[in-house]
């Protein structure tokens, strides 16, 4: 039997079934108007088709809930195609495209170890590290300024991912990234994405 969740307990990443199709929430905000009853206004997004639907739901109501089987793999290689990734259990691959991935990308290097969701053994999503560690491959050099501390600059790393950076910062330094607000957190001494 299909697990039933109040709507008001729904968070932002949890998927749901409606009218027989898998939904991502994408936000969710709770309203209480002047009048009448207060309600869950969302914002989902079709696993499907990757449109984007607004919904509001009575606060008293329910929605079914997708089981998710979250499987650990490995990134391995991008094959031209898609992105490969091994089963770290059973060693079985399977690849990936960039709808499944989506902005993610830039946080793949090889032997990086994530979780992916699978709904009726379908890939419908993946899980990073909150942080991964990345190498600087261009940026601009720095320039000392009165203003120095607070200075910024644009750089590329290398898996071509494009963030903003503090100006100390110069090419083949690593740092780590935060996966989910794709920012800058530290200087880093070595990889761990494994």
């Amino acid at each position: 039997m299909a697990e039933m969740l109040r709507v008001t307990k729904l968070r932002t990443g949890n998927l749901i079934i409606m009218d027989g199709e898998l939904y991502r929430v994408h936000s969710v905000e709770h309203r209480t108007p002047g009048k009448g009853n207060a309600c869950m206004q969302t914002k989902l997004r079709s696993v499907k088709n990757g449109n984007l639907v607004d919904k509001r739901f009575l606060s008293d109501e329910k929605v079914e809930k997708a089981e998710l089987d979250n499987v650990e793999m490995e990134y391995l290689y991008h094959d031209g195609t898609g992105y490969v990734f091994m089963n770290t259990s059973t060693f079985e691959q399977i690849v990936l495209n960039e709808d499944v991935i989506g902005e993610g990308t830039g946080f793949l290097l090889p032997n990086t170890k994530v979780k992916i969701d699978f709904y009726n053994s379908e890939p419908v999503g993946i899980e990073f590290p909150l942080t991964v560690v990345l190498k600087i491959v261009e940026t601009e050099p720095f320039v000392k300024r009165a203003t120095a501390s607070g200075q910024t600059k644009p750089a590329v790393l290398e898996t071509g991912l494009r963030i903003i950076v503090p100006g100390y910062l110069s090419v083949d330094e690593l740092i780590r990234i935060n996966t989910e607000t794709m920012e800058y957190v530290e200087r880093a001494d070595k990889y761990d994405n494994q």
